[in-house]
């Protein structure tokens, strides 16, 4: 028990770490405002692209993908979101505050610790399974995300705002370029070693390293320039809201996409998921929320704030809540 806790502990405390130092050089003026503003646009529009771009570029092809796996997840993403649309329509009553609670609620830090968070508690086999799910989770999330954020962000919907926002959104530009390489690579053909007669990662090493590279600095900028952003002051002001995204974004979300999935597998022929799965549904469900959130909440006009505060909070308390579930689902010997 004590080694799960110790890897559920290292899992997230470099995040909070990593937040940390930004807040401290941005109080010793070592990070000006303009950097901070600057490379918050810079890990938005290039550096997540290029992480996503990657992590579906790893995916062998779409033969690999357990469709009942992708259907469960896309199911329980579309009733968080759904749920957490009445909670926030009769709960919150600040309007920018609202689509930044509702992203809380669904939208995971998936690409940025799900994924080595899936491998470390299912190793290769469970990353693999992450990697399929993320073609589809991320594009979705971030789809929900520029709906909620473009819903709330003036106390009104405008739906031609909201498609065109889909539309340029870098993280969904960064997907489905991924998606584009992956329908692509089923139509190579093989050389006579039985590779790809031609391959990115091989063929165009040059290019695909520079935007690896890239890739590799989306997470620790990400979570720098969000300490430098982030103000304790406001704390006390968003109490009720922090209190009431952390929990159920920690607690509620795990509890009602996780445990179905265990019951589902156990007691009906519904579903079979073995022990490969559950640590991309832990990723997947039970990670704090996404440190883009706050970056896409901030550039759309809603409270960018507020969901900064989120990253933190959840970031922390998802310490406890992760080792919980491993320890649950390790009992069951799930």
């Amino acid at each position: 028990m004590l080694d799960i806790f110790i890897f559920a502990f290292n899992a997230i405390i470099p995040i909070i770490l990593l937040i940390a130092l930004g807040y401290i050089l941005k109080s010793k003026n070592f990070l000006s405002d303009e950097f901070l503003k600057t490379g918050n646009k810079f890990v938005f529009k290039v550096c997540l692209p290029c992480l996503l771009f990657i992590n579906v570029y790893s995916i062998g092809s779409f033969s690999e993908i357990d469709w009942s796996i992708v259907i469960y997840a896309i199911i329980a993403i579309f009733v968080i979101f759904t749920i957490g649309l009445i909670f926030v329509k009769f709960f919150v009553e600040e309007s920018k505050q609202k689509g930044v609670v509702l992203q809380c609620l669904f939208r995971s830090n998936y690409a940025i610790i799900g994924l080595p968070l899936a491998q470390s508690l299912g190793g290769n086999e469970a990353l693999e399974i992450a990697a399929i799910l993320s073609a589809f989770s991320i594009p979705i999330f971030n789809i929900l995300a520029v709906l909620a954020l473009s819903m709330y962000s003036d106390g009104k919907a405008d739906y031609k705002k909201v498609l065109l926002n889909i539309c340029k959104n870098p993280l969904i530009l960064g997907v489905v370029a991924g998606l584009i390489v992956l329908a692509i690579r089923s139509f190579i053909p093989l050389n006579a070693a039985g590779e790809l007669a031609f391959s990115l990662s091989r063929d165009v090493k040059f290019l695909y390293k520079a935007v690896e590279n890239i890739s590799k600095i989306a997470s620790p900028l990400a979570l720098v320039v969000l300490g430098g952003t982030f103000n304790f002051s406001q704390t006390k002001g968003m109490l009720k809201q922090i209190i009431t995204g952390t929990v159920g974004r920690t607690v509620i979300v795990p509890l009602i996409t996780i445990a179905p999935a265990v019951i589902l597998s156990r007691y009906t022929t519904i579903i079979n998921f073995d022990a490969t799965v559950y640590p991309a549904m832990i990723a997947l469900f039970a990670s704090p929320v996404a440190v883009s959130s706050a970056i896409m909440a901030a550039q759309m006009e809603n409270d960018g704030e507020l969901a900064g505060q989120y990253v933190v909070w959840t970031s922390l308390v998802s310490i406890v809540t992760i080792f919980i579930i491993v320890v649950i689902l390790k009992s069951m010997a799930l």
